[in-house]
C-alpha cells in the first residue's frame, strides 16, 4: 500500500523568502550600480569593478543581515520553547486545560477537546503546546544558516546576471542594455517566485519588474547629474 505524501506552498517558505530576497536584490542593485556607473560616462573597466564590488559587498551584507535577523527569531522560539518546558515541569494539569479551552474555541466538544488533549500531550506535550499555543512548527522553524547561505548565494547569482551584460554588451550600449535584461531577469525571477510559492503569475513578476525598473531609473538620474558636474 503506497503511502500518500501531500507537499504545501509553506513547506518552501523558508529557503523561497530567503532565495527570492536574495536573487531580486542581487539583480537589482547590481544593475542599478552598474546603470548608475555607465550614466556618469565611466569607462567599462570602471563599471565592471563598481560592480564586482557591488556583488562581494552585497552578498555578505545579505549573509550577515539573514543571519542575524533569523538568529534574533531563533532566541525568541528557543526562549518560548524554554518556558513552555517549564510551564508543563511546573503544572501539567493547568497546561492540559488550557489546551483543551484552545480546542473548545475552536469548535471541538469539550469532552472530546480535553481526550484529544490528553492523548497529544502523552505522546509530545512540548511539540504540541509549540503548534497548538505557540503557532510554532518544524516548516517555520527559524534556520539562520540556512536563511544566511540561500540569501548569500542567491545574492551572488542575481548580481552575477548584470555584470555578465556589462560585459558582453558594446560600450556605447551598456546602460541600455543592462537595464532592459535586468528588467527581463526580475521579471523571470518574480514569475517563478510567484508560481513555486502557488501565487498569480502575473502579479509576481509585475510588483518585481516596477520596483526594479524605479531602482534604475533613479540611479541613472544621479549618475548622470553627477557626471555631468564632474
Amino acid at each position: 500500500m503506497s503511502r500518500h505524501v501531500e507537499r504545501h506552498y509553506a513547506d518552501r517558505i523558508g529557503w523561497l523568502r530567503a532565495a527570492v530576497l536574495g536573487a531580486n536584490d542581487g539583480i537589482v542593485s547590481t544593475a542599478s550600480l552598474v546603470v548608475g556607473v555607465a550614466a556618469a560616462g565611466t569607462a567599462r573597466g570602471d563599471v565592471l569593478i563598481a560592480g564586482l564590488a557591488g556583488l562581494v559587498a552585497g552578498a555578505m551584507s545579505m549573509a550577515a543581515g539573514e543571519y542575524v535577523s533569523v538568529s534574533s527569531q531563533a532566541d525568541t522560539e528557543k526562549a518560548d520553547l524554554d518556558r513552555e518546558r517549564q510551564e508543563l515541569k511546573d503544572d501539567e494539569a493547568f497546561e492540559l486545560q488550557e489546551l483543551t479551552d484552545i480546542y473548545i474555541r475552536r469548535g471541538v466538544d469539550a469532552g472530546l477537546a480535553q481526550q484529544v488533549s490528553r492523548q497529544l500531550m502523552a505522546h509530545d506535550a512540548l511539540a504540541t503546546h509549540a503548534r497548538e499555543e505557540l503557532g510554532l512548527t518544524e516548516i517555520h522553524a527559524a534556520r539562520p544558516i540556512q536563511a544566511a547561505l540561500a540569501s548569500a548565494g542567491t545574492f551572488a547569482v542575481g548580481a552575477a546576471l548584470p555584470l555578465v551584460l556589462a560585459l558582453v554588451s558594446p560600450e556605447d550600449l551598456t546602460l541600455q542594455l543592462v537595464a532592459g535584461g535586468s528588467l527581463l531577469l526580475l521579471a523571470l525571477l518574480g514569475g517563478l517566485a510567484a508560481k513555486v510559492g502557488g501565487a498569480r503569475v502575473t502579479v509576481g513578476a509585475g510588483r518585481v519588474t516596477l520596483w526594479g525598473a524605479l531602482a534604475m531609473v533613479a540611479t541613472a538620474v544621479v549618475g548622470a547629474i553627477f557626471g555631468t558636474i564632474a
